[in-house]
């Protein structure tokens, strides 16, 4: 029988920012952050930066905790738009035309 050890990371901890990983990173990106941070922080010189950055990793590794630990660590007053990344692309105005071309065609 497996158990699920508990995780030390609390809830206003941001696992990102543990690991250094942008909040766009992907699986890979965050499997070297984590492997590098090991190496950095070994089990047998810094067993609690070390217990740390493995509860970081434990939640960014599967998608689901990675998600609930987004959902969970927000604010609850906030709007659910904040939990988005900010897009990075600007909407610029073209003015009317676009529409009126399309309009024009039907």
């Amino acid at each position: 029988m497996k158990t699920e050890r508990q995780a030390n990371i609390r809830l206003n901890e941001d696992p990102r920012e543990i690991l250094g990983v942008p909040p766009d990173a992907g699986d890979e990106r965050i499997r070297e952050a984590y492997l590098s941070k090991v190496k950095e922080n070994p089990p047998d010189r810094a067993p609690a930066a070390f217990e740390r950055i493995r509860d970081a990793y434990e939640v960014l590794r599967d998608p689901r905790r990675r998600a609930l630990h987004m959902f969970l660590s927000a604010d609850p007053h906030a709007p659910l738009l904040s939990l988005l990344p900010a897009s990075k692309q600007e909407r610029k105005f073209t003015g009317p035309e676009p529409w009126l071309a399309v309009l024009r065609e039907k």
